[in-house]
């Protein structure tokens, strides 16, 4: 796979080291680094002006939504946090420390605050009734979902800034000092610790832990790298590299991937801040494509397309066999976009204005538009439901209203 992925770069080096470049100026412009970047004049690029829909449809309908403010919190920081939601639960965390529980209508249950801001959240284990938040300090907290008890905490020696995985009775995290930890669901112990190499510099943020398989976590890190560990108890299974940086300053070398790896059909997909985006069939192991884009946001798959927005806000979905272009997308150039996802048979978009844009997956062209308040980094599908948090707290779940 190493020597795939090697060939390809090889190819490719003169264009690669251009648009590391490129990106690395406008990912500096966009996102909090984490490190020294004096020197550098980042391009400020105009967002692209919306154009109306000719013949819009109505694709999601609203069914919730609340103000959670974001008071005590800087308006620099780019972290984000997501909706815990599973089935009759709904519970939502602020940035000032707030943490919310709802019931399947939106009637206010319980409300807590942590004590400190809230930076990785909300995570829910439907079975124990869970919900699992972290704080700037360090604290990952665990809270009754249905009455909002504190079940127990744990520090860490570093910042969750991302949701935990919650699966076969352990928390899995990845934390911003480098360690991938694996706590007791039941009681908070650390039951496994797995360092990772962290860079000089790095983009502020980490990656969602995800399942490979019923058996294997799949974790994400700032230097690069694709992590397998076992759910168990943390023993490494094998470390791939998705990012490779290019350039003179360790600023053009940053290579994290920081969205979510997607598995799907025995296929993988990762896709990094310095340009890589690679498709794996786990079957034989075998890189089935390299492509050039640089991302820091989740991919989003369907049964022919793996579909990415870049850094510069082009939506571009690609044949996931083979990494061949079907469409590309610059409708939403510049306004600062979220991770695609699938919503029913359309592709789902948010952006700094609190639009969140429908896509024909067949066409690439926007076929309907929904918006809340604020600015959106992150979207989140659960069945028929997409949810929304915006950075100034507003929440927002729609369920689809149509499917063509």
């Amino acid at each position: 796979m190493t020597q795939a992925i090697r060939s390809n770069k090889t190819t490719k080096a003169k264009t690669m080291r251009s648009t590391a470049m490129h990106v690395a100026v406008i990912a500096v412009m966009a996102t909090a680094v984490i490190g020294c970047n004096r020197g550098i004049k980042p391009v400020v690029n105009d967002p692209v002006k919306l154009v109306q829909i000719a013949q819009p449809i109505s694709v999601l309908q609203p069914v919730f939504s609340t103000d959670l403010g974001n008071k005590n919190v800087s308006k620099k920081d780019p972290l984000t946090l997501q909706v815990g939601y599973a089935n009759s639960q709904i519970v939502t965390a602020s940035r000032g420390g707030d943490l919310v529980g709802f019931d399947k209508a939106g009637q206010r249950l319980w409300s807590v605050n942590v004590g400190d801001q809230i930076t990785g959240g909300v995570a829910i284990d439907e079975l124990s009734q869970t919900a699992i938040i972290s704080t700037r300090g360090g604290l990952v907290m665990a809270f009754d979902s249905t009455t909002g008890a504190k079940r127990w905490q744990q520090q860490l020696t570093g910042s969750v800034l991302t949701p935990a995985l919650i699966s076969n009775n352990r928390v899995i995290l990845s934390a911003n000092d480098g360690f991938l930890h694996g706590l007791s669901l039941q009681t908070g112990q650390s039951v496994w610790k797995f360092a990772t190499q962290v860079p000089a510099i790095s983009v502020r943020g980490s990656a969602v832990p995800t399942l490979l398989d019923a058996k294997t976590a799949l974790l994400a890190t700032a230097d690069g790298r694709l992590h397998a560990v076992t759910v168990d108890n943390g023993l490494p299974l094998w470390s791939r590299r998705v990012g490779v940086g290019t350039g003179s300053s360790e600023v053009e070398r940053m290579s994290d991937v920081d969205g979510m790896p997607i598995v799907d059909n025995n296929q993988l997909f990762a896709i990094s801040y310095s340009g890589q985006l690679l498709g794996i069939d786990l079957a034989s192991r075998q890189v089935m494509f390299v492509n050039e884009l640089a991302s820091l946001k989740a991919l989003a798959v369907n049964n022919q397309q793996v579909v990415a927005t870049s850094l510069d806000g082009k939506v571009v979905a690609y044949n996931r066999s083979n990494g061949a272009v079907l469409w590309e997308s610059e409708e939403l150039a510049y306004r600062h976009l979220t991770n695609p996802v699938m919503i029913g048979n359309y592709i789902a978009v948010g952006d700094f204005d609190g639009v969140v844009h429908l896509f024909d997956p067949a066409t690439g062209k926007i076929v309907s538009r929904v918006q809340t308040k604020g600015s959106l980094t992150n979207l989140q599908v659960q069945g028929s439901r997409l949810m929304t948090q915006s950075t100034s707290g507003q929440v927002a779940i729609w369920q689809l209203a149509r499917q063509s």
